[in-house]
C-alpha cells in the first residue's frame, strides 16, 4: 500500500510536478537549439527560453482544449503544423526577447515537429 496520495492516474502530485518541470526544460533546450540554427526565429536569454516554453506550453494546451484539435505540428497532419507555427508566431508577442517571422515559425514549427519525434517526451 503507497504511504502517499495519488492522483486519477496513479502517479503523485510530486511526480506530476518534476515530469511537468522536465518538459518544460527539455522545451526550453529544444527552443534554444531551434532559435540556433533557424532563420528568422530568435530567443536572447535563459528567462526568456523558460518563459516561451511555458507560454507555448499553455497557448498549445488552450487550443487543445477549446478547439479540441492536437496542436503538435504533426499531430493531425498539415492543420496540426499550422496550428503549431500560428502558436510560435504568437508567443513572441508575450515573450521578451523573442522575436520570429513568419517564415520561421514555419521553419521553426517543422523543427520542433522532427526533435518532438526525437526525443520521447511531448514537447508541444
Amino acid at each position: 500500500m503507497a504511504n502517499y496520495t495519488e492522483t486519477e492516474h496513479g502517479r503523485s502530485g510530486a511526480t506530476v510536478f518534476f515530469r511537468w518541470l522536465g518538459r518544460l526544460v527539455v522545451m526550453a533546450i529544444i527552443l534554444a537549439v531551434v532559435s540556433f540554427v533557424s532563420p528568422g526565429f530568435s530567443i536572447r536569454g535563459l528567462w526568456s527560453f523558460l518563459l516561451a516554453a511555458v507560454v507555448i506550453s499553455v497557448l498549445d494546451f488552450l487550443v487543445e482544449k477549446l478547439m479540441k484539435i492536437d496542436a503538435s505540428p504533426f499531430g493531425k497532419g498539415f492543420k496540426g503544423f499550422a496550428i503549431a507555427a500560428v502558436i510560435i508566431y504568437v508567443a513572441q508577442y508575450l515573450v521578451p526577447n523573442m522575436s520570429v517571422s513568419i517564415l520561421g515559425a514555419i521553419i521553426a514549427a517543422l523543427l520542433i515537429g522532427v526533435l518532438d519525434a526525437i526525443f520521447p517526451s511531448r514537447v508541444m
